[in-house]
C-alpha cells in the first residue's frame, strides 16, 4: 500500500499548487508580418485556466488515499 501514500502525497501537492496558481501560463510567438527577408514576430502571453474544482478534488481524492494507505498498512 505504499503507492497509494505515494500517490496520494502527489494529489495533495499538485491539488495544493493548482489551488494556489489557478492557471497554467505560458508565451506564445507569432509571426505578424512576413516579408521576404523581413520578419516581425510578437510574443503573447495565454492562459489555460484551472477550476478550482478541479484542486480541491485532487486535494481530497488525496487525502483519502493517505488515510486508506495508512490504515491498511497498520
Amino acid at each position: 500500500m505504499k503507492a497509494a501514500i505515494g500517490v496520494g502525497v502527489l494529489l495533495i501537492v499538485l491539488g495544493i499548487i493548482s489551488l494556489a496558481y489557478q492557471g497554467i501560463t505560458y508565451t506564445r510567438q507569432k509571426n505578424i508580418v512576413d516579408l521576404g527577408p523581413i520578419h516581425v514576430t510578437g510574443k503573447t502571453q495565454e492562459r489555460i485556466p484551472l477550476p478550482p474544482i478541479l484542486g480541491g478534488i485532487a486535494l481530497a481524492g488525496g487525502v483519502a488515499l493517505v488515510i486508506v494507505g495508512s490504515r491498511r498498512m497498520a
